[in-house]
C-alpha cells in the first residue's frame, strides 16, 4: 500500500461522498428529455428576463433616485432583498431544467438595529449581481426565445445543437452571476449545511443513549431494587429464600454493570483514551464475526476528536462486514499522508455495497463530510469491497 496514494485515485469505479469532483454528464440522445428541458428553459427566458429586467430597473432607479430623501435607501435595500428571491427562483429553474447545481448563498448576517440592516443589505454582493443578471438578461431572453421558437418550426434538424449551445451560455450566466460570491461564501454555505448534520447526529446519539439507559440498565436496576426489597422482607422469616433472591440479585448486578460498560464503550471506549487507536481498533476487530488484520502506521496520535471519529468509523464499517458482507476475512489499515488521516477497510465478501443500500454508509459519509472528511466506496458485485475514509489530521496538543 502506498501512503502517497490518494483514496479517490485508488478506487477506479468508486462511489464518492463528500467530494467536490463533479460526476461525468450522462449520455443523451438528440431529442431526449434533456433537450426538451433546455427548449422549455429557452422559451421561458422571455417572460423571466422581462420580469427580472423590469424589477431591476424599477427597484434600482427608484431607490437611487429617492436616495436624497428618507425613504430612498430603505427602498433600495428592500429591492435588493427581493432580488435575492428572484435569484433563488432562477437557480431553481436552472436546476430543474438545465441540471445546474449551484449552491445557495448563505443568509445575510442578522445585524443590530435598523442601520445595521440597511448597511448589510446595501453592500450585499449576491443581490447586486442578481440585479445585474436581470439587467443583461432581457436582450438574451429575446434572442433565445426567438431562436428556439423559429427552430421548432423551420430548423428542426439542428434544434438539439442550437438548444445545447444556447443552454450552455445560460448555464455560464447562472454559474457566473447567481452562484455564491466567492470561495469563502461557498465555504460558509458548506459549513452551515455541515453544522446541521453535526447537530442532527449529536441529537440522535443522545436519544440512543437515553433509550439504552431507559430500556436496559435502568430497567434492570429497578428490578434489582425490587428484588432486594423482597429479600429484605423475607430475611428473618425465610432465610433460604432470601439468600436465593440475593444470589439472583447479584447476577442482575453483574448484567447491569456489563450493560453500563457496553454503553460507556459506545460513547467513548476507555482503551482508546488510554492506549490509542491501534489498541482500540484491535479490540473492536476482535468482536467482528470474521478474522480482521489491523495495521496502524502512525508515529503520533491525532487529536482526540479525530481519533474518536476514526474509531467509530472503523467500528461501524466492521459492523457492516459482520452483518452484510458474508466475508471470510477483512483488514483495517490506518496511515497518515501529510495533513490527512486515512482509514481503509477491505473484505473478501460478496460486494454490491452502495451508499444508498441501507447499510448506514450514507449517514457515515454525511458525518465524515461534516468534518471535512471523505468516504470512497469500491464494491463491485461479487466483491471484494474496499472502503476508504479520509479525515483531516490535527495533532494532539502537547502536555
Amino acid at each position: 500500500m502506498s501512503a502517497d496514494l490518494h483514496p479517490a485515485e485508488s478506487a477506479g469505479t468508486s462511489s464518492t461522498a463528500g467530494s467536490a469532483v463533479a460526476p461525468r454528464p450522462p449520455k443523451r440522445t438528440a431529442y431526449g428529455k434533456e433537450t426538451w428541458k433546455e427548449i422549455v428553459f429557452l422559451l421561458s427566458n422571455l417572460v423571466t428576463s422581462l420580469v427580472g429586467f423590469v424589477y431591476a430597473v424599477v427597484s434600482v432607479v427608484l431607490g437611487v433616485g429617492l436616495s436624497i430623501t428618507v425613504v430612498g435607501l430603505p427602498l433600495l435595500a428592500l429591492g435588493l432583498g427581493g432580488a435575492r428571491l428572484i435569484g433563488r427562483s432562477e437557480r431553481g429553474r436552472a436546476r430543474a431544467l438545465l441540471g445546474v447545481e449551484v449552491a445557495e448563498p448563505s443568509r445575510l448576517p442578522k445585524p443590530g438595529g435598523f442601520f445595521g440592516w440597511l448597511w448589510t443589505s446595501l453592500k450585499d454582493p449576491v443581490a447586486w449581481r442578481t440585479q445585474l443578471y436581470g439587467l443583461i438578461r432581457l436582450p438574451w431572453g429575446i434572442v433565445t426565445f426567438t431562436v428556439a421558437l423559429v427552430s421548432l418550426i423551420v430548423l428542426w434538424p439542428v434544434l438539439p445543437f442550437l438548444s445545447r449551445g444556447l443552454a450552455n451560455a445560460d448555464r455560464g450566466m447562472v454559474r457566473g452571476l447567481l452562484s455564491p460570491s466567492d470561495e469563502l461564501e461557498r465555504r460558509i454555505a458548506e459549513l452551515e449545511s455541515d453544522r446541521g448534520v453535526v447537530v442532527d447526529t449529536a441529537a440522535a446519539d443522545l436519544r440512543r443513549i437515553e433509550r439504552d439507559l431507559h430500556d436496559g440498565a435502568q430497567a434492570r436496576l429497578v428490578a434489582l431494587a425490587m428484588g432486594l426489597g423482597l429479600a429484605k422482607e423475607k430475611l428473618l422469616d425465610d432465610p433460604e429464600t432470601a439468600a436465593a433472591m440475593v444470589d439472583e440479585a447479584h447476577g442482575e448486578v453483574k448484567l447491569a454493570l456489563q450493560e453500563l460498560r457496553d454503553l460507556a464503550r459506545g460513547i467513548h471506549p476507555a482503551v482508546l483514551t488510554d492506549r490509542g487507536l491501534s489498541a482500540a481498533l484491535s479490540s473492536v476487530s476482535a468482536r467482528c464475526t470474521v478474522p480482521v488484520k489491523v495495521t496502524v502506521d502512525l508515529t503520533q496520535r491525532p487529536a482526540e476528536a479525530i481519533e474518536g471519529i476514526a474509531y467509530f468509523t472503523v467500528s461501524e464499517l466492521l459492523q457492516n462486514v459482520s452483518k452484510h458482507s458474508r466475508a471470510r476475512s477483512a483488514s483495517v489499515d490506518v496511515w497518515r499522508t501529510e495533513d490527512r488521516l486515512l482509514l481503509q477497510v477491505r473484505d473478501d465478501g460478496t460486494g454490491g455495497a452502495r451508499l444508498d443500500g441501507g447499510t448506514g454508509l450514507a449517514g457515515l459519509a454525511e458525518r465524515l463530510g461534516a468534518v471535512d472528511g471523505l468516504l470512497v466506496l469500491d464494491s463491485p458485485e461479487g466483491g471484494p469491497t474496499t472502503i476508504t475514509a479520509e479525515l483531516p489530521w490535527r495533532s494532539r496538543p502537547s502536555g
